[in-house]
């Protein structure tokens, strides 16, 4: 089993063994195996409250083998609006629900949900459903204090 411990600086370059494709969730579990593309058998041990981002490159615990990460395409909902406002609120009534969220100039992303769903388009938006890969915005107290 490859043990992968450390989460390599943003800008490092490296070459990449293989990629994992893992959801939003799965990026977000600091301990927990997984299976690669090739079948082989990997275990995260990461600091806690690590989260991972597309693109991220993890090296095993012995530096000889580097693991980038993607984001799996998964079911979501895309939210969307005539109006900024109207996507404004949206964000806030979500927000009130601790909903993970990704946010776009245009648009917002969620975890597919019916009765979220429903809470949405009767407040008036445009949801739609795809499978899309889904990079939900840390929480603010991720970002320390300054």
């Amino acid at each position: 089993m490859l043990t992968l411990t450390q989460r390599l600086e943003a800008g490092i370059r490296a070459t990449v063994s293989f990629t994992v494709s893992l959801t939003a969730q799965e990026r977000t579990r600091t301990r927990h195996r997984y299976q690669a593309p090739d079948g082989q058998h990997l275990y995260l041990r990461l600091p806690r409250g690590t989260i991972l981002h597309q693109g991220d490159l993890l090296q095993s615990e012995l530096g000889e083998v580097i693991v980038g990460i993607a984001a799996k395409p998964e079911p979501v909902l895309r939210v969307s609006a005539r109006h900024a406002v109207d996507l404004l609120r949206a964000a806030y009534h979500l927000g009130n629900r601790h909903v993970p969220l990704q946010v776009t100039p245009n648009y917002l992303r969620l975890s597919r949900d019916p009765v979220l769903q429903s809470m949405l388009e009767q407040l008036g938006m445009e949801v739609q459903e795809e499978v899309a890969p889904f990079e939900p915005e840390i929480g603010a107290y991720r970002y320390g204090h300054s």
